[in-house]
């Protein structure tokens, strides 16, 4: 309860820290900040909208005055019928006539399909589908537009920022009173395009993209002709795209690698009729983008300016803070002094008290508990310190277990290799008897001893494994091969899956050949009458799969599905509270079960230790003692695996594997 003449710790902060009014200031700040921002950014959009729409009808103005002067040209032209020498002169007085954005002017015979003149060299640059004009001139025939594109050797900067387009219009000739075709003349303009990058510059460079998204036009060259699905801004720029054909001028996109520099860009957009003869009722989208960084930087002085009174602020509350530090020092370093004494728990004293603050009060009231507490967990400490010998003791029984295993196998091996070496046989088929016995027992030591050295290995966090694609069903059915001989002796029947179909995982094969191993020895060790039954199916992957995955890999992985291996039997079962502590070392080497079935009980724990490693996870499920067990071992499929299930399935019925 407080008391009389105490003042509340908020109170005493709030009444000297609040008087500068600093979290008011700096909320206003901040929004100003934003608003500035955010008037700069409409501005910059608005900017880049009407700079785009310009860009688009100066495209349509050349386009349109390109057209119209080829289409006077090729009407009134005359070309004499006998002097074909004479057409090399007729071109260049041509070329002459029209604008400089004329690059070139061919002349070429439609008959023979061969070039006559031209004013840019022998290369023809007209692609003209044939009998796209009729043969007779009945009307002003159509002009032909094509896109000129870069081969790979020509991207260099005299490309940069220009759009090129063929113009072909026929040439009739009268001949017999009727206008023929005969020759058509190509024409080759260049459009520069405004590529303004500069500092508070809204103009933006241009980019012009067809309606199937290819790039018509762009700064960076490497990129013409080449379709934006190939980006890595390709869902933005799809969006954008849609975004201009539907004449959405509302909608901003920023876009991001779209700048080889990987810069955040804003871009303002137009779409007009594609000029080109073979995409009729197409639209070209003409952007008008610029950095993001340019567009505002007009923010430097405004962050100059709230930087200033920022340090202002935050001299003023230093200054605020000598001052409540006053008030706050004389309780702080009672609670410390005691909190010092404190350290050893037996050690006399009492928490200060009367502190002036109400909030200082509760704090020596939350330290005394603390104490207290401190002196519960000492206790605790000692029980635990118990529980760590009863352990060890367990880790003694492990030892005397594991010394009893390995002197078996070395009783069979040393009593066979006498019986041979004192020529007590009988027969060679009695020696091979004993070699077999031998090497059977050299085999059961050699796997002890392999238990042992891995679960030292994973203890120690030296263990690896080698992930690598792998077919499942071949492991499995490898595993279940090795345990077919002890299934047939003891009589004991098995349900499997289909395993003919593949199913790749990213997985050690050895190690997972060994899990496969350790759980069906298990069910087979531990069935007596019955059977086993092993099932497979994929589902999608749980979060602490993929959680798991995500700290075994080094590289971030995209598998979104698992394979999960049921392996059930009838056996002997576990114990509700034994189920929990059965995948750690040393819990199984418990006398009983250990001198009835044999082993030392380390299997589960490394089968456990080698699925995490290849991010999976192994979980056990059993009903009771005598009731069987039912053990699921979970293990993430490869990335070119699984095409996407839309429900769990079953691998024996219908699995979803890559062919």
């Amino acid at each position: 309860m407080p008391k009389l003449g105490q003042s509340s710790f908020r109170r005493i902060l709030l009444s000297q820290i609040l008087l500068l009014s600093l979290p008011v200031l700096l909320v206003g700040e901040y929004i100003t900040y934003r608003k500035a921002r955010s008037g700069l950014l409409e501005t910059a959009r608005l900017n880049l909208t009407e700079s785009a729409s310009k860009k688009a009808q100066t495209i349509n103005q050349w386009i349109d005055f390109n057209r119209s002067n080829l289409t006077i040209v090729t009407n009134n032209i005359i070309l004499p019928p006998a002097k074909p020498q004479q057409y090399s002169t007729l071109l260049s007085e041509l070329q002459g006539q029209f604008s400089p954005s004329v690059s070139c002017l061919q002349l070429t015979n439609l008959q023979t399909e061969k070039l006559v003149t031209s004013t840019c060299g022998k290369q023809p640059i007209y692609s003209i589908p044939k009998n796209f004009w009729p043969a007779k001139k009945n009307k002003t025939p159509e002009v032909y537009i094509n896109y000129l594109v870069p081969s790979a050797d020509q991207k260099s900067l005299e490309w940069r920022n220009q759009l090129k387009l063929v113009f072909n219009a026929p040439i009739y000739v009268k001949e017999k009173n009727e206008n023929k075709l005969k020759y058509v003349l190509s024409l080759q303009s260049t459009l520069y395009l405004e590529a303004k990058e500069r500092p508070k510059s809204l103009t933006g460079f241009t980019v012009i993209i067809d309606q199937g998204g290819t790039f018509i036009s762009h700064p960076n060259l490497t990129k013409l002709g080449r379709n934006i699905q190939e980006q890595a801004d390709a869902n933005r720029l799809m969006k954008l795209l849609s975004n201009a054909l539907e004449k959405d001028k509302n909608s901003f996109i920023h876009l991001f690698s779209f700048d080889p520099a990987g810069k955040e860009l804003l871009a303002g957009y137009d779409a007009i009729p594609s000029p080109l003869t073979s995409e009729k009722n197409n639209q070209w989208v003409v952007l008008a983008v610029v950095d993001l960084q340019q567009a505002l930087s007009g923010l430097k002085d405004i962050k100059s300016l709230l930087i200033a009174v920022i340090l202002s602020l935050v001299i003023a509350s230093i200054i605020a803070a000598i001052y409540v530090s006053r008030d706050l020092a004389i309780p702080l370093e009672k609670l410390r002094d005691y909190a010092i004494k404190a350290k050893n728990l037996d050690s006399p004293g009492s928490v200060p008290n009367n502190l002036k603050i109400r909030e200082f009060n509760q704090l020596a009231e939350a330290l005394n508990t603390m104490v207290s507490s401190l002196r519960a967990r000492a206790q605790a400490l000692e029980y635990a310190s118990k529980e760590a010998q009863v352990a060890n003791q367990l880790k003694n029984e492990f030892l005397r277990v594991v010394s009893h295993e390995l002197r078996t196998p070395l009783n069979g091996i040393i009593n066979s290799i006498s019986l041979i070496q004192d020529g007590l046989c009988d027969s060679k088929a009695e020696e091979e008897e004993y070699l077999k016995i031998a090497s059977d027992s050299s085999q059961h030591l050699l796997n002890l001893v392999d238990d042992i050295l891995d679960i030292a290995l994973i203890e120690e966090g030296k263990l690896s494994v080698m992930l690598e694609p792998t077919d499942l069903m071949q492991i499995l059915k490898d595993a279940i091969n090795l345990q077919m001989l002890d299934i047939q002796k003891k009589n004991l029947t098995i349900d499997l899956p289909t395993l003919d179909k593949p199913i790749i995982v990213q997985a050690d094969p050895d190690k997972l050949k060994q899990v496969f191993i350790n759980i069906l020895n298990n069910s087979v060790k531990f069935t007596k009458s019955g059977g086993i039954t092993i099932s497979t199916r994929i589902e999608f992957a749980t979060n602490s799969l993929k959680e798991m995955q995500n700290n075994t890999r080094s590289k971030s992985s995209s598998v979104r599905y698992q394979v999960v291996v049921t392996i059930a039997d009838t056996g002997i079962g576990v114990a509700l509270g034994h189920q929990q502590k059965i995948f750690e070392p040393f819990a199984m080497a418990d006398g009983s079960t250990t001198r009835e079935f044999g082993g030392i009980g380390l299997g589960l724990a490394i089968s456990r230790s080698l699925m995490q490693m290849m991010g999976g996870c192994i979980t056990l499920d059993s009903p009771g003692l005598d009731l069987g067990t039912s053990v699921m071992i979970s293990i993430p499929l490869s990335d070119t695996n699984v095409k996407s299930p839309s429900t769990q399935r079953s691998v024996s019925s219908h699995p979803v594997i890559a062919e």
